[in-house]
């Protein structure tokens, strides 16, 4: 990379996610002219409003030395200005497919790396067509869905299958993420980008098809027909009953994504789902059907607003447990690893992932092109995410 003025800059810090991206690098890393360890970035807020920025720099206790850039999201002379003075942008402003475009384009023109939440894969499927190639050219690395959805997945799959590789002598053609527990909220960006999504689709019906293809962002390539997750059923290796998960229908596709750009790995006919488990007999079916019927709504009568979010206590004590089984390509017993997470999925962790996202990209000598954190980043932003974020990965006997 060149020598820019910041390595981070994080667009939308005066946000709530953003701010806790922010407060995350302030506590984490101290200021450029603070720092607290080795290796501390050279970091930056932006927002559209420099009273903003400085009431919430004050309000996290960063330093008073944190450099602010005022920047309009909406404003292509502004956006490739900050993009040039940067490394790599975290941008919480979504949702992305009303507020992205030309922040993207600003990235892959500047060569300038770039981090997000998002979890919209027809907008992200657009922006593959659109920049794949551009962006290898320059070299950004566009690097979607950063957060919950789908870092813990993304890269629980990779490695599941790398303990795969070393158990069996070869991937699990099937792998099932099943989430075993989870406290917390999902972030009002998260219920924002869904609408969104919708009233797209309601313009272009077009929009469905991607939504339902587990293969929307891997262009030209379509594998072997997968499981749906979205039938309640008992799985009776584990004793209980599994219910639709509303991240699946992101995360699969990036898991899918991560497998075709590294070269399938995972084999050509790899099968992937991910369901939440609830428990055994007749009250965990009842469970599950009650779940498979909130995924018509999965946000209920009144969604998260973007800005609005939990409060530091219930932050600090939510969590997340999934589980990923591979089974035996030889039908012997199956390989079961495990991803947790502290904080809730939403917002503690989701900020601390993008951040770390980020750090990892610093380092990163993968080539340019609109990717995922598993394809660009693999086990070294595993080993990040254990060291910085609180996430664990390990395997399970």
């Amino acid at each position: 990379m060149a020598d820019t003025e910041f390595d981070i800059i994080v667009l939308g810090a005066t946000g709530y996610t953003g701010r806790l991206v922010a407060e995350y690098l302030s506590n984490h890393y101290g200021s450029a002219g603070s720092p607290k360890q080795d290796g501390a970035p050279k970091w930056a807020m932006a927002g559209r409003s420099q009273e903003k920025l400085e009431e919430v720099r004050d309000l996290i206790g960063a330093p008073a030395d944190t450099p602010l850039v005022v920047a309009d999201a909406d404003d292509v002379v502004d956006l490739e200005k900050m993009c040039a003075r940067t490394k790599v942008v975290l941008t919480t402003v979504g949702p992305y497919q009303l507020y992205g475009d030309k922040l993207v384009a600003a990235c892959v023109k500047t060569g300038t790396d770039y981090a997000d939440l998002c979890g919209e894969p027809a907008w992200m499927a657009d922006k593959i067509a659109q920049h794949d190639a551009k962006a290898r050219e320059t070299g950004a690395r566009i690097c979607f869905s950063s957060g919950f959805d789908s870092i813990p997945f993304d890269l629980g799959v990779l490695m599941t299958q790398k303990e795969a590789m070393k158990r069996f002598g070869k991937p699990a053609k099937r792998v099932r993420g099943r989430v075993r527990g989870m406290q917390g909220t999902f972030s009002g960006g998260t219920a924002a980008s869904l609408t969104a999504t919708m009233k797209a689709a309601a313009k272009n019906p077009a929009i469905f098809k991607t939504l339902a293809s587990p293969f929307a962002l891997t262009p030209g390539f379509t594998g072997a027909s997968q499981p749906t997750g979205m039938v309640p059923q008992y799985e009776s290796d584990l004793g209980k009953w599994a219910a639709p998960f509303v991240m699946a229908p992101i995360n699969t596709k990036n898991v899918h994504r991560t497998n075709f750009l590294l070269g399938h790995p995972y084999g050509e006919d790899f099968q992937y789902d991910e369901m939440m488990l609830t428990s055994p007999g007749e009250a965990g079916k009842a469970a599950a059907n009650a779940a498979a019927e909130m995924m018509k709504n999965p946000f209920g009568a009144k969604p998260p607003k973007p800005g609005e979010g939990p409060s530091k206590e219930e932050r600090e004590n939510g969590f997340y447990d999934v589980l990923f089984v591979a089974e035996n390509p030889e039908g012997g017993d199956a390989l079961r690893y495990g991803v947790k997470g502290k904080y809730d999925p939403g917002y503690g962790s989701t900020s601390r992932m993008l951040a770390e996202t980020g750090m990892a990209l610093l380092s990163s000598e993968a080539e340019g092109g609109v990717g995922t954190p598993g394809a660009f980043l693999g086990e070294a932003l595993v080993d990040r995410m254990q060291e910085h974020a609180e996430l664990t990965f390990a395997l399970e006997e």
